[in-house]
């Protein structure tokens, strides 16, 4: 391990640590949730950090990434690549969590009674609606977008001035092409500087939750826990299987390539967290610029792999978990429906719990279920957020090398795997 990921993890276990005497020398719940205030607090702020250099550097990147691809017909053959195999990976990712449900059986024997009808989970399903979401992809105002670091409105946008500037970028628009490329390096290095906040985030956000939860709720939950990550290994497997088929031995490399992310976001439970290191990484691992900055932002908005195994897998607990039986009919219209609904939940709060809220009442479910979960949500989210991070990390590889806009692995890259067995390798994150 490098000395970035060395720290995250060290800043882990110490969040565990202080988090479990934070939570058993408290006098009471409230002075609990008091002490868990301040963790917060200081893990918001590495998330504000995060956000704020996330709509710059998409919106730099994405067109200084389209002005290069010189038309719009390669963007559309790239764009369709990329949403062809967001949707073979959705597919799957559903499937393999339906499957899994069935065969673990996480909430069976737990006959916990129906509750009230009118009982709900306070999440907003009205959230998750296909017009309202086709109509909020396309934005009103840029800078209103880039403001509330809307990724799918920013692309949208992006693709538009990256095509003009593209066609202009020879003629009369040749300084800002060169100004806008000048961006990209910048905003990495302001990446650099945030990224060295982020083990002081982890051990936040970990000690954050154990305050308030204690060690307790890893215990009650911990069949349902173990059988969604023995499900999330499987993912794993099949995603870096699917990836062999094209990238070939370099799929293991990548996977190493993009190991600090995926624990960042893992760690955080917040994809956003780890946009910027996966964008480095990729371009470590020889994935040319102009596809990272098109594919990657996309597969953000719709290749949430990890997201969507959940939502099968939570759905069919919750199902088990009131001893309601669904037929394998009803199970296949379940996996379609959250195949179709799942695809606009990137800038929903909550989203998966979302998701799930909103499609149990069409199978005679009651929504409040997902209170049954909600509690170890935080731990849940950690591995979809770490598989989201390694499905687009592939995802992305996979179009690149379809487009051959792969090169070389990075001079940095080629010396850390160089290194030898028990060297430690310093990243430019981590760099003093």
């Amino acid at each position: 391990m490098n000395k970035q990921t060395t720290l995250i993890v060290i800043a882990m276990m110490l969040g565990i640590l202080v988090g479990y005497a934070c939570n058993s020398l408290s006098e009471s719940p409230a002075a609990a949730k008091e002490i868990a205030s301040y963790f917060a607090m200081v893990t918001d702020i590495f998330l504000r950090l995060i956000k704020m250099i996330i709509a710059p550097l998409i919106f730099s990147t994405l067109v200084a990434g389209m002005a290069g691809m010189g038309d719009a017909g390669t963007v559309g053959r790239i764009g369709g690549k990329a949403v062809g195999w967001f949707l073979m990976a959705s597919l799957g990712s559903l499937s393999i969590g339906l499957v899994f449900a069935n065969l673990l059986q996480p909430g069976a024997h737990l006959n916990v009674p129906l509750p009230d009808a009118a009982a709900s989970a306070g999440l907003k399903t009205s959230a998750l609606n296909l017009k309202d979401f086709l109509t909020h992809v396309f934005p009103r105002n840029f800078f209103e977008a880039m403001a509330n670091n809307e990724i799918l409105q920013i692309l949208v946008f992006s693709v538009f001035f990256g095509l003009a500037l593209g066609s202009l970028r020879d003629t009369k628009a040749r300084s800002l092409a060169h100004s806008i490329e000048e961006v990209v390096p910048v905003m990495l290095k302001v990446t650099d500087y945030v990224m060295r906040f982020a083990p002081i985030g982890v051990f936040a956000a970990v000690a954050n939750v154990i305050t308030t939860q204690g060690l307790g709720v890893l215990v009650v939950y911990g069949k349902f826990m173990g059988s969604f990550y023995i499900t999330l290994a499987v993912l794993w497997a099949a995603l870096i299987g699917a990836g062999f088929l094209v990238l070939k031995k370099d799929v293991f490399r990548l996977v190493k390539t993009v190991r600090d992310p995926m624990l960042l976001g893992f760690s955080t439970a917040s994809s956003e967290s780890a946009y910027p290191r996966v964008m480095e990484q990729l371009e470590k691992f020889g994935v040319k610029d102009r596809v990272i900055g098109f594919v990657l932002p996309l597969g953000y908005s719709f290749n949430l792999d990890g997201s969507m195994i959940y939502t099968t897998f939570a759905s069919l607990f919750i199902a088990q978990a009131y001893n309601v039986p669904l037929s394998i009919e009803q199970q296949i219209i379940m996996l379609l429906v959250l195949m179709v609904s799942s695809k606009g939940i990137a800038g929903v709060p909550r989203s998966s719990l979302v998701v799930v809220a909103a499609v149990l009442p069409m199978f005679n479910l009651p929504e409040a279920g997902v209170l049954l979960i909600m509690g170890i949500d935080h731990f849940l989210d950690m591995g979809r957020t770490a598989t989201n991070v390694l499905g687009n990390a592939i995802a992305t590889a996979v179009v690149a090398k379809s487009e051959g806009a792969i090169g070389p692995a990075t001079e940095e890259e080629e010396e850390e795997d160089a290194l030898p067995e028990g060297a430690v390798a310093v990243s430019p994150v981590s760099a003093e």
